[in-house]
């Protein structure tokens, strides 16, 4: 907070701010109004992960006979899997599958993937859950062709990319050691083990993410993330500031759309 001193000509400013004899002096609440809209960004973000992850459990309930138990549905196996890593509370996660359980077929929703290319050819998969296939295949390609990339044919880039279960494990605080972790997650039946900065990868089979994540949980490692992805076989590095930039504007529209579930490519971001 600013202190005023008594008897200065004082004049009020925009910004909660005032004048005192020609000095701006910033008021102290600026600073949370920051912290507010930060945050206010942060919870909108985790409430469009809810969502979509929300939409991905109505349809697999929907393509599994509507059964809403995890234990009797693969796919709603590892959507439940993929909401815990996000930190989605378990009531919502409950009332979803309720919701999804007693409106039978549910909504419309399907599931279409897009292929295509960003700047300079960088190879781009796009998973989509929508009600309507032109709005969605309209707002994909307009995606694609406003910052140089364009959309292919099914099958164009899927290609270079192979299907995995990967589990991020945190390790920000660095508590956590190497041959550790790797010895716990090759036990539980992992294919593959990638120490990162902040973090240990994981790979597995599809089939198999449930069952690994749920062993490396009961041991009581906290996931980023957990869900089965389409990871690259190379990378392609932008070289030019220019292409970079449209690449980084492209997956923000995709990551905007309300239809779009997931986005891999292979830009080498690093």
């Amino acid at each position: 907070m600013f202190r005023v001193c008594k008897g200065l000509p004082q004049e009020s400013l925009d910004g909660g701010a005032i004048s005192i004899e020609g000095k701006i002096f910033m008021s102290g609440h600026s600073k949370w109004h920051n912290i507010q809209k930060t945050k206010g960004a942060q919870d909108a973000k985790r409430a469009a992960a809810f969502t979509k992850i929300s939409k991905e459990m109505i349809v697999a309930v929907k393509e599994g006979g509507g059964i809403a138990d995890p234990a009797y549905n693969s796919r709603l196996a590892t959507v439940i899997t993929k909401a815990k890593a996000a930190n989605m509370p378990n009531d919502n996660i409950k009332r979803v599958l309720e919701k999804a359980a007693a409106s039978g077929s549910g909504d419309n929703y399907e599931t279409i993937t897009y292929e295509g290319h960003g700047p300079c050819g960088v190879a781009v998969i796009v998973e989509t859950m929508t009600d309507n296939r032109n709005r969605t295949a309209g707002s994909v390609r307009h995606h694609f062709d406003k910052y140089g990339g364009s959309l292919g044919t099914t099958g164009c880039v899927s290609w270079s990319f192979d299907r995995k279960g990967v589990i991020v494990i945190d390790n920000e605080d660095e508590e956590l050691d190497e041959d550790t972790v790797m010895m716990d997650a090759l036990d539980a039946g992992a294919a593959d083990f990638q120490p990162e900065e902040g973090c240990f990868t994981v790979y597995t089979d599809p089939d198999d993410i449930n069952t690994v994540a749920k062993a490396l949980e009961d041991k009581g490692y906290k996931f980023d993330s957990a869900q089965i992805e389409m990871v690259p076989q190379s990378y392609q590095k932008l070289d030019k500031q220019e292409d970079r930039d449209n690449m980084e504007k492209m997956l923000d529209l995709f990551e905007e759309d309300d239809d779009v579930q997931n986005v891999w490519h292979n830009w080498d971001q690093e």
